[in-house]
């Protein structure tokens, strides 16, 4: 696995290193760092690989739009409601139903009441994964993305990982 030659300086640096000089080669760093659990978030709501990946290219997109004009001081939770509601917007515009709001973070589709929980619920479980996962080396991380996310078997993951699944 590459590694990151930027790894020593944090995320707050590279932010500020980008508002002085609007350099996007230091957003580009920064959406590297985030592209796995973007792709995450995205999974978990369109449920589809390539829609999941289409998500992540506007979350990019947007990302680079939205800091141009505003100042952000915390980015992976910046980004991860982002991607967020990237998705959540592009799953009311599929349905053609008006969202509510659950909070200020979290929104569904009217009559969903039982879904209303559930999805709670789910938002739960991914902020808990998402903190487990950055206690984790980068090979398990990868490893544990393919297996939950990717729903990939053990051959496919020694396959691409050329670990053994034995």
């Amino acid at each position: 696995m590459k590694q990151d030659p930027y790894q020593h300086i944090t995320d707050t640096e590279l932010l500020e290193k980008f508002y002085l000089d609007k350099n996007n080669q230091w957003l580009g760093i920064l959406l590297e760092r985030y592209t796995l659990l973007l792709f995450g978030v995205c999974m978990k709501y369109m449920k589809e690989e390539d829609e999941a990946k289409d998500c992540v290219q506007q979350v990019f997109l947007k990302t680079i739009a939205e800091l141009h004009k505003y100042k952000v001081d915390y980015f992976k939770s910046w980004i991860y409601m982002v991607a967020k509601n990237h998705c959540l917007m592009r799953l009311r515009d599929r349905q053609g139903k008006k969202p509510i709001l659950l909070n200020e973070q979290t929104m569904v589709l009217e009559d969903e009441p039982l879904a209303i929980q559930l999805h709670i619920e789910k938002d739960k479980v991914l902020d808990a994964m998402t903190l487990a996962l950055e206690d984790l080396s980068e090979d398990q991380k990868r490893c544990v993305t393919l297996f939950y996310l990717e729903k990939k078997s053990y051959q496919e993951i020694a396959e691409q990982t050329e670990y053994s699944n034995a």
